[in-house]
């Protein structure tokens, strides 16, 4: 993660490496407002390639709760995320001692939650008689 404080607004910089199932490997980095809208946009910068669904993803609510008060800063926090695909709505979390790692499990989650939710099942799924 870098932040660049040069202009006249903050702007950070995520840089990611996403290994796909076909194991290719993309490294991918994108800027944004915050540490978390970076992260975000590189992640997508390196899926959506193979998941071009996940374009229909926004996030519409993100929150930040400090879950062990008596550890200050080195507390543990709890990230909420509220996503919409346009049609339905599902809320992530991710908690860590780093809010960017607690940030991410909650984003990745919320990709996977679209990813699985908009895939049709296996054809050789077993049915029930």
């Amino acid at each position: 993660m870098v932040v660049d404080v040069s202009g006249d607004s903050m702007r950070s910089e995520a840089v990611v490496k996403v290994a796909h199932p076909q194991g290719e490997v993309e490294h991918t980095a994108s800027e944004g407002n915050g540490p978390v809208n970076a992260l975000d946009r590189a992640l997508r910068k390196g899926l959506m390639r193979f998941f071009p669904e996940i374009s229909e993803v926004r996030l519409t609510d993100y929150k930040v709760r400090v879950i062990d008060t008596g550890s200050a800063t080195a507390a543990k926090v709890r990230v909420l995320i509220k996503s919409t695909d346009g049609s339905r709505s599902w809320t992530t979390i991710g908690v860590s001692t780093n809010i960017i790692e607690a940030s991410l499990m909650a984003l990745l989650d919320s990709i996977e939650y679209k990813l699985q939710d908009s895939r049709p099942p296996p054809t050789n799924a077993m049915r029930s008689s």
